[in-house]
């Protein structure tokens, strides 16, 4: 496929956007369709594009490279995606309630209430920092596709792509906010869902195989081992960490991020909210079997056709994140081409319009106050948000040139690890707030006990090999994270008065 024809279909693509966005917010484009969708939203509507938004173009091309990957990975992701799976029941049956309960807004809106308005504050600015360079960092992975196989055709700079990508998002997202990104968000992920299934018809096709084959093929291959139960101690594949992982990481960075909530409260009502959360999961589990399949299916195909893995144009080094795009682009017929990019585009933009409407909204609410009575009425509310908005989107460009002029996988990839240990912090907020009815917090040290906690556990786990007989952690450092700072509000905590217990 020429990058011609590639800029053509990007070009439709947001045209079709754009209109699902004229007309879902041409009647109402207030505060309350933006934060809130205007508490209307349709469960299974919510259910399905919430897949758009948690699956990122990252999962769309990293997750079928890594099954090859020399370090062995094959299906171990399933065993985090399986403690996934754990955690979003956790949050439905445990979290939701508490927010309906609350009839919050913005979910920092509880810390305020049970601990104080510094640990309000601090909560929201975690999720602003983590959500800011997490975003940042899944967008900027995509784009570094698109410039590689489109916008070096034209000499066109990575900034002003970068720029162009994120100008786009905020057109289609600025006026009706979250009320857009429901319907859109839904389109998205049909375009993701389909791509995956047709991309798996095209290269069995390809590979002279049918259905049952494919599935033999696989199986039989050097790339279907799921469950890791050797070396517990130095090895990040154990079962046992990737569950436990699965299962914080998921409390912490979907029940606890303002990012994935917000659409949840967008519900009529609990019981939806929570039958959206129950038919998500359900999704969530079987695509991202076929996610693994498709990057079984990939490495068969690379090795029966002498298909090398593509390698960095900078470090040389070899990228498995490009194996997809590589042969989708260059081996395979216009057709399943055509699929590939529309599944990447939709899985990075769901997220990315996702994050930036989170982000607004949290600002708003959280350090504007937009949702307090005295404050509904004020003039020029939505025009502050307009350019709350455009402030994270030009934030948002700043991170991904700053990790572009880094240029260095590895420290990207540290970048990308310390921002998900912030969200330790909040894990041990909340956790503090339900499980310690008793006590509330010596409020104004509750920042530093936040700013501690990650470093803390950074150096842990730097040193985890010497410091506990060769242990090895994974994504279950984050339940670590969450421990420290909840050892840390013990120390600080004192008793509650009866309005602080919730």
């Amino acid at each position: 496929m020429t990058p011609s024809t590639i800029l053509l279909l990007i070009t439709v693509y947001f045209g079709i956007l754009f209109y699902i966005s004229h007309t879902v917010s041409k009647k109402d484009s207030g505060n309350d369709a933006f934060f809130k969708a205007n508490k209307n939203s349709k469960w299974y509507l919510v259910a399905f594009g919430m897949i758009g938004t948690a699956l990122s173009g990252v999962t769309f091309i990293s997750v079928p490279g890594e099954v090859g990957a020399p370090s062995g990975e094959q299906f171990k992701y399933f065993q985090f995606v399986l403690g996934n799976a754990i955690g979003f029941v956790i949050i439905a049956k445990v979290l939701l309630p508490l927010y309906y309960r609350m009839n919050l807004t913005s979910i920092y809106g509880y810390i305020e209430h049970r601990l104080g308005i510094y640990s309000y504050k601090t909560a929201a600015t975690i999720f602003l920092i983590s959500r800011t360079i997490g975003s940042s960092f899944r967008l900027y992975l995509v784009v570094i596709v698109l410039q590689r196989y489109v916008f070096d055709f034209y000499g066109i700079p990575f900034a002003v792509t970068v720029l162009i990508s994120l100008a786009l998002i905020f057109a289609y997202t600025y006026r009706g906010g979250l009320k857009t990104i429901i319907i859109t968000d839904t389109l998205q992920t049909f375009f993701l869902v389909s791509s995956v299934f047709l991309t798996i018809f095209f290269i069995c096709r390809s590979l002279n195989l049918n259905v049952f084959e494919a599935f033999e093929e696989v199986k039989n291959s050097n790339y279907s081992k799921v469950f890791f139960f050797e070396d517990f101690v130095s090895s990040k594949f154990h079962f046992v960490k990737q569950i436990l992982g699965g299962i914080f990481v998921t409390i912490a960075m979907v029940g606890l991020d303002q990012d994935l909530m917000q659409k949840n409260l967008s519900c009529k009502n609990i019981g939806e909210a929570q039958k959206n959360m129950f038919t998500f999961t359900g999704i969530f589990v079987l695509i991202n079997i076929f996610f693994l399949s498709v990057g079984a299916l990939l490495y068969i195909y690379a090795n029966k056709n002498g298909i090398e893995v593509p390698t960095d144009l900078v470090t040389g080094k070899p990228r498995t994140d490009l194996l997809f795009p590589e042969i989708a682009f260059h081996y395979l017929a216009l057709i399943p081409s055509v699929i590939f990019l529309l599944g990447l585009t939709a899985a990075t933009f769901a997220t990315t319009d996702s994050a930036l409407t989170a982000l607004t909204t949290s600002f708003c609410v959280d350090f504007l106050g937009m949702d307090k009575a005295e404050n509904l009425n004020k003039p020029n509310v939505v025009r502050t948000r307009h350019f709350v908005h455009i402030a994270f989107s030009f934030l948002m460009f700043l991170v991904i040139i700053f990790f572009n002029a880094i240029n260095d996988s590895s420290v990207v990839g540290m970048i990308f690890r310390v921002a998900s240990y912030t969200y330790g912090p909040l894990l041990g907020l909340y956790c503090f707030g339900l499980f310690v009815k008793s006590k509330t917090v010596k409020d104004k040290f509750v920042p530093i006990i936040c700013f501690l906690s990650p470093a803390v556990t950074f150096l842990i786990s730097e040193n985890s090999k010497t410091l506990f007989f060769g242990y090895v952690f994974d994504n279950e450092l984050i339940i670590v994270n969450g421990l420290i700072t909840f050892l840390g509000l013990l120390l600080i905590s004192k008793n509650a008065t009866s309005e602080t217990r919730f």
